[in-house]
């Protein structure tokens, strides 16, 4: 797949506290053990769902367990008062907050990394358990070029395109970018499964928590007539629907968590949108 990243505004990411990673043997110092790691997720955060959906897809339950966090994070500075103790072991004094995701180590007790994309792949190409090939050989730069597009052409627009005070002339190019992406993925998936590959990958996990934003979170900013505009990609929902149907994905659907976090954080008025679901996510998950 062909991926041309929009030319507007690049959604701008926190930096990451902690970028280690798991190595191929003992010469790296985080080398596949299973049972050495434990991931530490919310599932109702983006990141964290990511991960999430990627664990189950590898079968890595035994290998590296995971810790399920609170939808809304417990401390004021947003992060969860249960990781405070692995950042302060991993960085003295540690002035940030304690955010999700974490891949921890339990040998040494310390942080490896927070990086989410990072954690994907390491758990992808360090630990064989076999499940699908997320990243396949000779794939990396189509599922990089979704990740851009995921990350730029429909989360950042679609921000952008629901400011609260936004100029409406901004606010109606961003929404074009948004609808200009959205038209690209429908014409590309009309008669295909999955997005890049016969099978199942890392590019339809960036996807599919993509699709799942714009629906359960972006919308409530945006006016009736921009959802519908939205929905109107008959293959890309279609496609949305068969991967929630899916047991890796619909699993760790938290929907209810989703809001509340929204909810929690977001302090912008909704929108006529607000009232426009596009799917019913929680029917497609329980099939």
């Amino acid at each position: 797949m062909t991926v041309t990243s929009p030319a507007a505004h690049v959604s701008v990411r926190p930096a990451r506290a902690f970028r280690g990673r798991i190595g191929r043997d003992a010469r790296s110092g985080h080398y596949a053990v299973p049972g050495r790691y434990r991931l530490h997720l919310s599932t109702a955060c983006p990141d964290g769902l990511r991960i999430a959906v990627a664990h189950t897809l590898l079968g890595l339950d035994a290998v590296c367990p995971v810790t399920l966090l609170p939808a809304v994070p417990d401390c004021p500075e947003g992060g969860h008062s249960a990781l405070r103790p692995l950042y302060e072991a991993s960085a003295h004094r540690y002035p940030g907050p304690a955010a999700a995701p974490v891949l921890s180590d339990g040998w040494s007790g310390r942080i490896v990394s927070t990086h989410d994309r990072d954690i994907m792949r390491d758990l992808a190409h360090r630990f064989d358990t076999g499940g699908p090939s997320l990243y396949p050989c000779g794939a990396e730069s189509e599922i990089e070029a979704v990740e851009r597009m995921c990350v730029e052409g429909i989360e950042g627009a679609a921000q952008r395109a629901g400011a609260v005070g936004g100029e409406a002339a901004e606010c109606d190019m961003a929404l074009a970018a948004l609808l200009e992406t959205l038209g690209a993925l429908d014409r590309w998936l009309d008669g295909r499964t999955y997005l890049i590959r016969d099978e199942v990958t890392a590019a339809d996990v960036e996807l599919w928590v993509a699709l799942i934003r714009l629906d359960t979170v972006h919308r409530h900013h945006l006016d009736a007539a921009a959802v519908q505009r939205i929905a109107g990609h008959p293959a890309l929902w279609s496609y949305a629907r068969r991967l929630t149907a899916h047991p890796a994905f619909g699993i760790h659907l938290d929907l209810d968590g989703i809001d509340r976090r929204h909810h929690a954080q977001c302090r912008g008025p909704e929108a006529a949108g607000s009232a426009v679901q596009i799917l019913d996510w929680a029917a497609h998950a329980a099939r």
